[in-house]
């Protein structure tokens, strides 16, 4: 198989793109190791996310005897937050990218500028659109569902977890929650690509074919609904409100930053964060390939995994020939 990088990118990570190593035969520890040190213990959006969760838990969540009972003050206090949260973290990643420019089109996958004139945004321009959907109807329901789990948890109807009760599985759910994550974006992602359901829905979404920080969560509301219904897992699973937060601000602001159209943070001519994946950059342009991601190898056992290479282009294109 050719190695070639895909042409037409301004950027290209190293090629090709490799899926978890917990899913390859045979296992090579070292190789699993080195991406759990990658994952979580280097400067990542998981770390970071899991320090935004704890700092929203110890001094923006209302307690768990407060949300036992619904009222308007404790809600609107957590969508303020949430409101807050979004606009910092995709804001200033749009900041940092597209406004000032920052590190340039360096380590940026597709240096066309975004979208500012066109009559298939809603308010004619991408950026516009993008946070109209991003924070009126995504914060909207990362905020509802909060509310639901934090109710519930509060009235005993999802178990609750503590360090002290199961230290063990209290840490092993954040490790599975990107798994979680991966499982359940492929399926989900997989149904609302029917036609039926990508017209009505998920068509909005790919109106951003070159991407920015605003693009990861400008969706359809019913798309948002059906995205961010993986928190109910923890009604099955229990949940400490840790596990809560995380759950959502992971899969919420992780969104943005896979979308920011550069593969990361420059400073000093080093890559320090790492950030958008060039895995789902070629779904945006490609559409029928990587509806995953790539800590389950879901598209590579269903025919539908780009790599990021020329062979892999090929084998795409063909593909298209042949549904054509």
């Amino acid at each position: 198989m050719s190695q070639t990088p895909l042409k037409g990118w301004n950027h290209a990570p190293d090629v090709p793109l490799r899926v978890s190593p917990f899913f390859t035969w045979p296992w090579r520890p070292l190789e699993m190791l080195h991406w759990l040190w990658n994952s979580w213990f280097l400067i990542t959006e998981k770390l970071i996310i899991l320090g935004i969760a704890c700092v929203s838990l110890w001094w923006f969540q209302p307690p768990l005897e407060v949300t036992k009972t619904l009222a308007w003050g404790w809600i609107a206090q957590m969508y303020l937050r949430n409101l807050v949260l979004m606009s910092v973290v995709a804001g200033g990643l749009h900041w940092w990218f597209y406004t000032f420019s920052k590190q340039g089109d360096a380590l940026q996958y597709d240096s066309r500028p975004l979208v500012a004139k066109s009559r298939k945004f809603t308010f004619g321009g991408q950026v516009r659109d993008n946070m109209f959907w991003t924070l009126g109807s995504g914060v909207f329901f990362w905020t509802l569902y909060e509310v639901i789990l934090f109710w519930a948890l509060a009235n005993g109807y999802v178990p609750m977890l503590t360090w002290a009760a199961n230290p063990v599985w209290f840490v092993a759910l954040f490790l599975l929650m990107p798994l979680w994550e991966s499982f359940y974006f492929y399926w989900i992602h997989r149904m609302i690509h029917h036609p039926l359901l990508y017209q009505r829905i998920h068509a909005l979404h790919h109106r951003n074919i070159n991407v920015g920080p605003w693009s990861g969560l400008s969706m359809h509301p019913g798309e948002h609904a059906i995205y961010l219904a993986s928190v109910f897992i923890h009604l099955l699973v229990g949940a400490h409100p840790l596990h809560i937060l995380y759950h959502l601000q992971y899969f919420t602001l992780t969104a943005v930053t896979t979308h920011t159209g550069f593969e990361g943070l420059l400073m000093r001519d080093k890559n320090r964060l790492h950030l958008g994946t060039f895995h789902h950059q070629l779904h945006h342009r490609y559409v029928e390939c990587n509806y995953g991601g790539l800590e389950m190898p879901w598209d590579k056992w269903f025919g539908s995994f780009h790599d990021g290479t020329e062979a892999a282009g090929e084998r795409m294109r063909q593909r298209a020939r042949k549904k054509a």
